[in-house]
């Protein structure tokens, strides 16, 4: 007997995400629900390559009897129903910001702190981390468990899908606007995404910084250690899919750059693209349909007397939202919920996706 659960946001781009994974790695489900706004009621959902789901409301949904909620349908939204959920015998797993930095909360990402689900009882709620965080954490682990991370400086190039649908639509209709020389109207940017780099993904903060950078430091630290220092510049880019980061990174002790090719080598989730020539590493473009975090440029940072610089690459809407709350899924219940299928996946190892 398997597990009933509800995807909520089931039509964006996330949710379609997590449904599409699902059904990749056989999760052990009896039933699957998807879940969206009233605007949503009857619209079809793709489960799998043969099944078509019926969006359902969530407003009138009743959780009794849902044992996993999936959830990426925005922090208000989240903010309302998830306690409803978890009251009524749910575990959500949430992929908005809203429940990330509340102390109670487990933030997970399976590769680096696995261990953290565990407290999802405190609340029937456990938060999936920011696109961009998770990516960056999952290269990091393997290098601070080898010589401990003082201090990581790092430059996204954030694709538009990260900002929903109709961002990616805003990229597509810019682009072709500037072909035929008609007007560029931002809408979902501050300013022209097409052919363009925009240093400002979220709101500012009174330091000067915005909510995208602060999240990648705060998540950082309650994920991996709160003794390290991270500054973040987060920018969009003109790319549908796929998130680039440039890291730059200072340990306490000495770390050569084989080692922590070696050590990345051996990590869970990552593969190691790194060579010192013409098409020697991989781009968002690449990574996109993928789901490992690739890491690459390895190399020793001369400026500080311990420190190394790399280029880490994910698709953002699999690793960075839907495989990273899958996965999460898969541990819970494999070895929370008492694993109601003997075959239930209990490893964190992404399926592998490769498109050569």
């Amino acid at each position: 007997m398997g597990f009933k659960v509800a995807v909520v946001g089931a039509t964006g781009n996330v949710g379609r995400e997590i449904l599409t994974t699902l059904a990749e790695r056989d999760f052990p489900a009896d039933k699957v629900v998807a879940l969206a706004s009233s605007r949503s009621i009857g619209k079809e959902v793709s489960f799998g390559e043969d099944d078509i789901l019926k969006v359902e409301c969530l407003d009138t949904y009743d959780f009794h009897g849902t044992d996993i909620v999936l959830s990426s349908p925005g922090s208000r939204v989240s903010a309302q129903f998830a306690p409803r959920a978890a009251k009524a015998g749910a575990v959500v797993i949430d992929n908005t910001s809203h429940f990330r930095m509340e102390p109670d909360v487990p933030l997970v990402v399976p590769e680096v702190n696995p261990k953290t689900i565990g407290d999802y009882h405190k609340r029937n709620i456990i938060a999936n981390p920011n696109c961009s965080t998770i990516q960056l954490v999952v290269a990091l682990k393997p290098l601070h468990d080898l010589a401990r991370i003082k201090r990581v400086v790092v430059a996204t190039y954030q694709s538009t899908s990260g900002a929903g649908r109709a961002a990616m639509d805003e990229l597509f209709n810019q682009t072709r606007a500037i072909y035929v020389n008609d007007p560029i109207k931002p809408e979902q940017f501050t300013k022209q995404i097409a052919f363009n780099a925009i240093p400002h993904i979220d709101v500012f903060m009174d330091d000067g910084s915005t909510k995208e950078e602060w999240k990648m430091a705060v998540e950082t630290r309650k994920i991996l250690d709160p003794d390290i220092a991270v500054t973040a510049t987060c920018v969009r880019i003109p790319v549908f899919i796929g998130h680039g980061e440039a890291v730059n990174v200072e340990f306490e002790r000495p770390l050569s750059e084989e080692m922590a090719r070696t050590a990345l080598r051996r990590a869970p989730g990552v593969t190691v693209v790194d060579h010192r020539a013409d098409e020697g590493y991989v781009t968002p473009a690449e990574a996109a349909g993928e789901d490992e975090v690739y890491v690459g440029r390895i190399r020793r940072d001369p400026t500080v007397p311990y420190g190394l610089s790399m280029w880490v690459v994910a698709d953002n809407l699999r690793k960075g939202a839907a495989l990273n709350a899958v996965q999460i899924a898969e541990l819970l219940a494999n070895d929370y919920l008492g694993g109601k299928r003997a075959s239930a996946p209990s490893n964190i190892e992404p399926l592998r996706r490769r498109t050569g």
